[in-house]
């Protein structure tokens, strides 16, 4: 069909808009079709016809009402019964929107991308309280962190918060907790190495896998720490952070499958 994606956002009202670059107006009838990745539920858009004979068009639909579940949404063209993928040039990425996008309180989180092969698709996901890591690093015996609080509703501003990082192992009940800093979305949180290593009540060691969270003044629930506002997939296998030794024991951060932080301590 001749058209290309040159420009891909969704805005934080959730509208998708697209500029394309298109050889021919788009015709009446013109549908852009979503398709669940995994389901092939699809969901189909009426564009019609812009007009006049031009080589740009641009578009805006609203997500919501299409009711997508959680997943990735391939995009399509479809006319007169005939459908191809949508190509895209753009990648769809900006730290500086996605940070801005999730100052929002929201249910859903909608991002537009483009596949590694070059076609417009949509990930869609739960957008329950998080906090976002941005740094991690151990300095002088401690583990530290910052980041950003995604999806709380608080503003971004000097407004300070009381807040405790928690630090708890389901396997032994053992818990951990330090004073965190929050000012607006930003964090950072810090907890002494030492301490961790001796809250475990199965040895001396401390050995097991910590799961971090972050209780913050106005936000009802913990908020667990992730990394999800960004365009990293599969972290646990792709991200490797330096590791430390406190009294011979290894303790190194990582991520899980749903790219949540944990803290591994000894072997």
């Amino acid at each position: 069909m001749g058209v290309v994606v040159t420009d891909a956002e969704v805005t934080l009202a959730d509208v998708l808009s697209l500029r394309l670059a298109i050889g021919e107006p788009l015709a009446e009838g013109t549908e852009l079709v979503l398709r669940h990745r995994t389901t092939g539920v699809e969901r189909d858009v009426l564009l019609g016809s812009p007009g006049a004979r031009a080589r740009e068009a641009t578009l805006a639909i609203s997500l919501a009402p299409l009711e997508l579940a959680t997943g990735r949404w391939d995009a399509y063209l479809r006319r007169d019964g005939r459908r191809g993928r949508l190509r895209s040039v753009d990648p769809g990425f900006s730290l500086d929107h996605l940070d801005a996008y999730a100052l929002c309180k929201r249910t859903l989180a909608y991002r537009a991308y483009r596949t590694r092969n070059g076609y417009l698709a949509l990930k869609v996901s739960d957008a329950e309280p998080v906090a976002e890591v941005r740094a991690i690093w151990f300095r002088e015996g401690r583990f530290e962190v910052t980041g950003l609080l995604a999806y709380t509703g608080l503003e971004d501003d000097d407004t300070r918060h009381e807040a405790v990082l928690t630090l708890d192992r389901r396997q032994t009940g053992a818990h951990l907790s330090a004073t965190a800093t929050v000012q607006g979305v930003r964090y950072h949180a810090a907890v002494s190495l030492v301490d961790v290593l001796a809250a475990d009540p199965e040895g001396a060691s401390g050995s097991g896998t910590w799961e971090p969270a972050l209780e913050v003044e106005g936000v009802p629930t913990a908020l667990r720490l992730g990394a999800r506002l960004d365009d990293v997939d599969g972290k646990r296998r792709r991200l490797h952070y330096p590791s430390a030794k406190v009294d011979g024991v290894l303790v190194k951060p990582c991520y899980t499958a749903d790219d949540e932080l944990r803290i591994e301590v000894g072997g």
